[in-house]
């Protein structure tokens, strides 16, 4: 029996009045083993000693280069990047996750231009760009196949858009098929990899997707730095669009990020594998107060925990007492060392608004698994302790 099947086979306790019988089912993406990290670090220093000569890792210029029209550090690191993910070529964008999406969509799109997406609550600031965008979306729901292949047979769309890690609780679909019948029907993709890419065996781009879009800041780059991976024809009008100057990743920042890529995929490897083994305790009972555990892709990787009380709103504030990270600077940006308490995402909580104040959002981080039950387990003898005061008139 998988992790996930021993904690998906929990006895969920309804908690006191609860509105909430347990949490849906969930289906996360698979992750990569440790050995699978180490090998891909070591490729990707095979990736970088074939573009980079030894100096040049420790020298960075800026500008705007006659011919590249950006740095020359910033177009070696490009190539590296399409080199490890097997792309045609790469753009380093300003404007982390939201920027690489931004630039890669509108590329490609037009206001007005038909684009199919899957039906669930977006990501706000992926909203924001469609919006801007003007684009006539259609949602279909990625769950379904047969939905999926009559809109894809409908002969309606150039351009789909889809979202890696999932954005309802009750998600199934593989992005892998999803973008495999998009190629078959001839529909090409743009996949928003953000909390997917390096933690997942392959990204979108290399499921065979146009481009992927990811932040670099989410995997311990320099603040504000995404990628675009994918079709040369895509890339390039990525970088003729960003002709500024004042727009560029500059070299010292791409040299930043990709220091910071090379223990990335070691360094989430090890948080998966904590993460698994948090929730098999929590649904062992280890910890008195929980009620139900779920592993999801909510955004990022984490444990969705449901309490046997409605207190959810007022944990991460008595967790960051004893440690914890009350709120996300960038969902696994460098910042991001401490155990993370924190509210479902907006995008979640407008699928399933019931579980506002049953359930806590909580990512390992760099941490290990006693210490992320020993924070858990003091914040709600805490608060089931201050409740009883109240009760009891106290």
């Amino acid at each position: 029996m998988s992790a996930q099947e021993r904690i998906a086979g929990q006895r969920p306790g309804a908690g006191l009045d609860s509105p909430v019988a347990s949490l849906p089912q969930t289906f996360p993406l698979p992750t990569v083993p440790l050995a699978d990290a180490v090998a891909r670090q070591h490729r990707l220093l095979d990736c970088v000693a074939r573009r980079f000569e030894g100096e040049q890792l420790f020298e960075a210029d800026a500008g705007v280069v006659p011919g590249l029209g950006r740095p020359r550090t910033t177009a070696r690191v490009e190539t590296v990047l399409a080199d490890f993910f097997g792309a045609e070529d790469a753009a380093l964008v300003q404007g982390a996750g939201t920027g690489a999406i931004r630039a890669a969509l509108s590329a490609v799109l037009g206001a007005g231009d038909p684009l199919l997406t899957h039906r669930a609550p977006v990501y706000r600031t992926t909203a924001v760009t469609l919006r801007g965008l003007g684009v006539a979306v259609t949602e279909v729901d990625f769950n379904d196949r047969s939905a999926l292949a009559e809109a894809l047979d409908s002969g309606r769309f150039s351009w789909a858009y889809v979202q890696h890690t999932r954005q309802r609780l009750a998600d199934s679909y593989e992005p892998g098929e999803v973008l495999a019948a998009c190629r078959a029907a001839g529909v090409r993709t743009v996949v928003d990899d953000n909390y997917a890419v390096m933690r997942v065996p392959e990204s979108g781009v290399e499921l065979g997707a146009d481009a992927s879009c990811f932040s670099l800041f989410k995997l311990h780059g320099p603040e504000g730095v995404g990628a675009v991976v994918g079709s040369a024809d895509l890339v390039s009008r990525v970088h003729a669009d960003n002709y500024s100057g004042g727009g560029q990743v500059q070299g010292h920042q791409a040299l930043d990020a990709l220091r910071a890529l090379t223990h990335v995929p070691v360094m989430w490897s090890l948080q998966s594998a904590v993460g698994t083994e948090v929730a098999e305790r929590l649904a062992a009972g280890e910890v008195p107060g929980v009620a139900e555990v779920r592993i999801a892709n909510a955004q990022d990787r984490c444990l969705l925990v449901r309490l046997d009380r409605p207190v959810a709103r007022e944990l991460p504030t008595v967790a960051a007492r004893y440690g914890a990270a009350p709120y996300p600077v960038g969902s696994n940006s460098r910042y991001e060392i401490a155990p993370l308490f924190y509210r479902m995402s907006s995008s979640f909580l407008e699928d399933a608004p019931e579980l506002a104040e049953w359930t806590v959002r909580i990512n390992p981080m760099r941490a290990g698994a006693d210490l992320v039950l020993d924070i858990l387990r003091r914040s709600l003898r805490d608060l089931r302790e201050t409740r009883d005061l109240r009760e009891t008139g106290g």
